[in-house]
């Protein structure tokens, strides 16, 4: 997805198209690390949950930096730990309470919508999107089975 926006010619890169697109990167940056920061495992909040004016190289660097704290975060955890609960406040001033598991879930629906509108977004301003099914990502290829007796 980051990867993605490169192929945006720079001529467009000051476009709605661009700019939105970077915008969402920034936010599913800001989201991740909002989730760690309700985990307890980061100490800092991140300043906004929507960061304004985004810059790409920004936002992909804050991008690579929650990513390898979630992957730290996930090389820890137990199959137990998925179903401890937590407290935390949410945004809109209300207290909730959820598994790791059901946080870990939303997260993952949560960057596929946001990474399947970036890839209408890098179209939209002349770029090449990344692919974002999964089924790409993970298929394994098998050799063609020869049918000839």
């Amino acid at each position: 997805m980051v990867a993605s926006l490169g192929t945006v010619p720079a001529e467009r890169r000051a476009g709605p198209e661009f700019r939105k697109a970077v915008g969402l990167l920034a936010h599913v940056a800001a989201a991740r690390g909002m989730w760690l920061w309700r985990l307890g495992v980061a100490a800092d909040r991140p300043a906004a949950l929507f960061p304004a004016d985004a810059e790409w190289p920004t936002a992909a660097a804050e991008l690579r930096a929650v990513q390898e704290r979630w992957a730290a975060y996930l090389d820890r955890l137990i199959d137990a730990d998925l179903q401890q609960t937590f407290e935390y406040q949410s945004l809109d001033a209300g207290r909730f309470r959820n598994s790791v598991e059901e946080i870990l879930t939303q997260l993952f629906g949560h960057s596929w919508y946001h990474r399947g509108q970036i890839a209408v977004l890098v179209r939209a301003a002349g770029g090449e999107p990344a692919v974002t099914d999964f089924v790409y990502w993970c298929r394994e290829p098998v050799p063609a089975v020869n049918d000839e007796p």
